[in-house]
């Protein structure tokens, strides 16, 4: 089986805790189902998602996200094959977006459409670091 992997970001529309939970509960279902595993980094201003998996899964799964109102704005940051998963172990990491990624006015700026590839794939390998030291050893 070939992977394929996706990172996009967009903007939140009705963003609250119960509209992320859902998201997150949603996703979780549907990728655990879908052999897809991923990361979610989301704050009321934007979400960056990363997505990997079986190519036709994570291609039905970003139409999915593309149709759902909840988004708005979806920039596509990178598609194509991967080797291996970077997120194998979770069908959804969330981490609330610290600091290190754009600050909102960055974000209300259009920072997200105007990045390139290489960092947006900084801050969840940045992000993957974290929890990979925070996991109980």
């Amino acid at each position: 089986m070939s992977l394929h992997r996706v990172i996009y970001s967009s903007r939140p529309f009705g963003f609250d805790e119960a509209v992320l939970s859902n998201i997150l509960m949603d996703a979780r279902k549907a990728n655990a189902r879908d052999g897809i595993t991923g990361a979610l980094i989301c704050r009321s201003d934007i979400y960056l998602q990363w997505l990997e998996g079986p190519e036709t899964a994570v291609e039905e799964t970003l139409a999915r996200i593309k149709r759902d109102d909840r988004h708005v704005e979806l920039t596509l940051h990178v598609e194509g094959p991967v080797p291996v998963r970077a997120f194998g172990d979770w069908a959804m990491l969330h981490d609330p977006a610290t600091s290190w990624i754009w600050t909102m006015d960055e974000v209300a700026d259009g920072a997200p459409e105007r990045a390139d590839p290489a960092q947006v794939i900084a801050f969840f390998t940045r992000l993957r670091g974290q929890t990979l030291d925070s996991a109980p050893g």
